[in-house]
């Protein structure tokens, strides 16, 4: 089955929207979204009501942590200008929004892949992934040969050999990577809707959980209608700049 798997969309319709049409050239076998539809962005209610559609025909959807402060359920303290989109956010959702939101889960599985927005060891917390031997972690705690995580916004491809040696690479868009023999892996897809590595492009991924063959995408979208609408609405400045140098 081909699984297309979207992270950290944070209310950027114009981005979900060219990942979508992306995709569909390949006709995924289900979605798999791994958190954060809301929160920098605009467009919280459009993304929201999109994502819940997929999920209610079959596509697996899991929390993030910006997902769980427009709830109030985050413990942790978010960066001000993050805290303001949220403040912002909140009475533009509705009770629908925040009961499916709410009852999301926090990690899921399929096919011998693990899903988490942040990590799985404790995912609650949402401590990051970002380096060998976080991924090294993250391997050791659950028994799953492919693990997909979001949060941390820039692409990367983790993998730990059959011998516990830790490896790490920045895949390149369009790349079928395969990923079969002893190593499992851990796959960051990028953000879809808020890009920080220096490439404004909506970043996602595709994988075979028949032939094991991962494949990362990077799609241009309009960034300038998705900041003036962030600009319009009244967002902090600093993340449409965000969203235009993507970094």
């Amino acid at each position: 089955m081909l699984l297309a798997i979207l992270t950290d969309i944070h209310a950027n319709r114009p981005a979900l929207s060219a990942c979508f049409e992306d995709a569909a050239v390949f006709n995924p076998g289900r979605y798999i979204f791994l958190g954060d539809y809301v929160g920098y962005g605009a467009e919280p209610e459009w993304v929201l009501d999109t994502i819940m559609r997929f999920v209610a025909e079959g596509a697996i959807a899991v929390r993030g942590n910006h997902d769980a402060a427009a709830t109030g359920t985050l413990r942790q303290r978010m960066r001000p200008d993050a805290q303001a989109v949220i403040d912002w956010t909140k009475p533009r959702l509705t009770a629908r929004h925040i009961e499916f939101l709410n009852r999301l889960p926090l990690t899921a599985e399929l096919a011998g892949c693990y899903f988490a927005h942040a990590n799985p060891w404790e995912p609650e917390e949402w401590d990051y992934i970002l380096t060998p031997a976080d991924a090294s972690f993250a391997l050791a705690v659950v028994p799953h040969k492919f693990i997909f995580c979001g949060h941390a916004h820039d692409p990367a491809l983790y993998s730990v050999s059959n011998l516990g040696k830790a490896s790490h690479c920045v895949p390149q868009p369009g790349q079928p990577l395969p990923l079969d023999g002893p190593n499992r892996w851990l796959a960051i897809p990028g953000s879809a809707g808020q890009p920080r590595d220096g490439n404004t492009a909506a970043a996602y991924a595709l994988f075979d959980t028949d032939t094991q063959v991962l494949t990362y995408r990077r799609v241009p979208y309009d960034t300038a209608a998705a900041t003036a609408v962030m600009r319009a609405a009244g967002l902090p400045e600093v993340l449409a700049q965000r969203l235009e140098r993507a970094g």
